[in-house]
């Protein structure tokens, strides 16, 4: 999957890496792909419901280590 924008949001706690990647989905066009990296574990469930809210898919998360992916499709 080709991603558009990576969002570093490492040593960010709630609810900074959701209003980061907020910011950064507002500058991006309609099917571009944004990867945010977070070490905050809550990100996790945060991001599962921050996709509901605004129709923004969310395609993949993983965790590899201590960091959270989260890969969302911007509707």
């Amino acid at each position: 999957m080709h991603v558009n924008k990576e969002l570093d949001a490492r040593g960010l706690n709630c609810p900074l890496p959701i209003l980061k990647a907020k910011k950064a989905l507002a500058d991006m066009t309609t099917g571009q792909v944004l990867r945010v990296i977070s070490t905050d574990a809550g990100s996790v469930r945060d991001f599962q419901a921050f996709a509901k809210q605004t129709g923004n898919e969310l395609v993949e998360q993983q965790t590899v280590g201590g960091d959270h992916i989260s890969v969302l499709k911007r509707r």
